[in-house]
């Protein structure tokens, strides 16, 4: 690892950090199938494409006084995209089942992002790997560069608080989530019982036998034509989502059939987020408090896009825990 004494007035020593509330993604009723056709002489390739479009919108929360995500919203992005199926082709290419996001941001790029489909999952959590906020030189990934910015005691950098001292002191930003931004994804799931898991990455740059995808950036980020002195190109983004079942115990209070569905909140967590509410309407009368066991679909992910200026590959890395936003109706199977 590579140690880069930066002069104080270095004016990219940069780290702004966020406590972020990121809404569930919005998302609108699936498109229809649209066909795509294309002459390959002397192959004729019909292919059925559908999706889901989404929007994602992203407020700064972060409260100088509590040291806590719970200040005035501050939008800090918004974008809007589709979730896209494609089938798997056996000609022109060969490839299987494969998942492609893609995405409108308004600082001026555009991403492909692409992945095979899962084809399976495991009975167990997640397991998350560690992500790194260090920036490096362009095209040197593996010699990272020390900035004090990352250095949750030293208020006396460029980034944006200065001063943690008050989120340090109430867990909001640490020094393990500065060295590991992934640990608020873990802290997120400790003490739940997430039952399965499905997990795949998206990528600008997928590896083979994957292919595709990429990123495009309106001239002011390129900088020039090659994008040799880019003023915030972004060349790479890769996105994780694990699909997580979550296993919950409701209890349920007295009911008597007729009366309009109880709204009923999981159990609190150990890390105090966000809780999923279940819609409950027992198909018979529950004469003392019940017990049953139910069951919600809990999405994380860790997203880092790559943004190259002054020389630099800067890792902006987004992580979050979403939870449906609607009452999750309980099956009748629970009843029985």
């Amino acid at each position: 690892m590579a140690t880069i004494n930066l002069p104080p007035d270095f004016k990219f020593d940069q780290v702004q950090f966020y406590k972020k509330q990121v809404p569930p993604r919005t998302q609108p009723a699936p498109l229809a199938d649209h066909h795509h056709e294309e002459q390959h002489s002397p192959i004729l390739t019909t292919i059925f494409l559908n999706g889901v479009p989404y929007v994602q919108a992203v407020n700064d929360v972060t409260n100088m006084e509590t040291g806590r995500g719970d200040g005035n919203a501050t939008g800090i992005h918004f974008e809007t995209g589709l979730w896209m199926n494609i089938p798997a082709t056996d000609n022109s290419p060969v490839l299987g089942d494969s998942l492609v996001r893609m995405a409108s941001i308004p600082h001026g790029t555009t991403i492909n992002a692409q992945c095979l489909a899962p084809t399976s999952t495991f009975q167990a959590p997640p397991q998350i790997s560690p992500v790194s906020l260090k920036p490096f030189g362009v095209g040197n990934i593996h010699s990272k560069i020390e900035l004090n910015s990352l250095n949750v005691q030293d208020s006396n950098t460029p980034r944006l608080p200065q001063d943690l001292s008050k989120f340090n002191a109430a867990g909001t930003i640490t020094q393990d989530i500065l060295d590991d931004p992934n640990t608020v994804l873990r802290n997120s799931i400790e003490g739940q019982n997430i039952t399965q898991t499905i997990v795949f990455t998206v990528s600008t740059n997928p590896l083979l036998p994957e292919f595709g995808g990429g990123t495009a950036n309106i001239a002011v980020l390129l900088g020039n034509p090659g994008a040799t002195a880019p003023n915030a190109n972004v060349p790479q983004m890769q996105a994780t989502f694990w699909i997580e079942t979550v296993g919950y115990s409701l209890t349920v209070p007295v009911f008597k059939p007729g009366q309009a569905p109880m709204e009923i909140s999981a159990p609190e967590s150990l890390s105090g987020q966000p809780r999923p509410v279940f819609l409950v309407s027992p198909p018979y009368e529950i004469t003392s408090p019940k017990t049953i066991n139910v069951t919600s679909t809990q999405i994380q992910y860790s997203q880092v896009v790559f943004m190259n200026f002054d020389g630099i590959t800067w890792p902006h890395v987004s992580v979050s825990t979403l939870i449906p936003s609607t009452p999750v109706p309980v099956p009748d199977s629970v009843w029985s």
